[in-house]
């Protein structure tokens, strides 16, 4: 029943993420954005089936393997982008959001997904909190990656006096710049109180490792608090934020990918 679920997420997000993409491209046919949000709220809901049928079957909380790690990351994603959609009304987001949720799914189907039981030292709250605060932190990088594209594409739009559909569709450069920010400063305070839990939890219990992901956990906690410093006291201008947002989502994608295929720390996914 959990692969039955998966698939029909998968496929539920399939057809959300062409139809999201045709709405972008094609001419005023909201026909396809209302399909695609349809298709986008079915899968969220054998999504979440996913995940409880999962958790259920292997009798804790289970993010302590990658594919579950980016199951949870997509699940949140769209998410956030549903609450997004509810508060502000902006279909187009979903054009950006699904397909990387996709993606981030399939990558995860490729990968192991059999259930291993971790230690039980790490079989306790603040391993849970810390891990799933850093997921978010990640989450919302993505969405200021996102929002740094769109800012990008409608600023060349504006740029070039291109006023065509694609453009009318883009959120005004104001907003995307608003929702960059805002999506920086919420991911930096979520990965900055994991952070805090997960140094106090391993202290507590074994140590503080200093292994790869650590490290570069470090670096991308530091880029970010590097980029705030620049917009909120700096003032840097928010077409050098929306690059500097992308180079910082590519820094926590090897933080939580990368790393593993390079090198295996105690904070590596098993």
């Amino acid at each position: 029943m959990n692969v039955l679920f998966f698939k029909i997420t998968l496929a539920c997000y399939f057809f959300g993420t062409v139809t999201f993409l045709v709405y972008l491209l094609a001419g005023k046919k909201e026909s396809f954005s209302r399909f695609s949000l349809v298709m986008t709220g079915i899968g969220f809901v054998f999504h979440t089936m996913t995940l409880l049928n999962r958790m259920l079957e292997a009798g804790y909380v289970s993010l302590n393997r990658l594919f579950d790690a980016m199951a949870f990351f997509s699940w949140a994603l769209v998410l956030v982008f549903l609450l997004v959609e509810l508060r502000f009304r902006i279909h187009v987001l979903g054009s950006f959001v699904l397909p990387l949720a996709l993606i981030s799914l399939l990558s995860g189907a490729m990968l192991p997904t059999e259930m291993r039981p971790p230690d039980t030292t790490m079989r306790t709250a603040w391993v849970y909190t810390h891990t799933a605060l850093a997921l978010l932190g990640a989450v919302a990088f993505a969405i200021a990656f996102l929002v740094g594209v769109m800012y990008l594409i409608q600023e060349r739009l504006l740029k070039s006096k291109q006023f065509n559909n694609l453009y009318n569709k883009l959120p005004s450069l104001d907003v995307l710049d608003d929702l960059n920010q805002k999506a920086i400063i919420l991911g930096f305070g979520l990965l900055t109180l994991g952070i805090i839990i997960g140094a106090w939890g391993a202290g507590y219990v074994s140590g503080w490792f200093w292994d790869p992901r650590e490290i570069f956990t470090l670096a991308i906690w530091l880029f970010y608090l590097i980029v705030l410093h620049g917009r909120i006291t700096v003032g840097w201008r928010a077409k050098k934020a929306a690059y500097l947002a992308i180079i910082g989502f590519v820094g926590v994608i090897f933080s939580f990918v990368g790393v593993d295929l390079v090198w295996k720390g105690q904070h590596a996914f098993i």
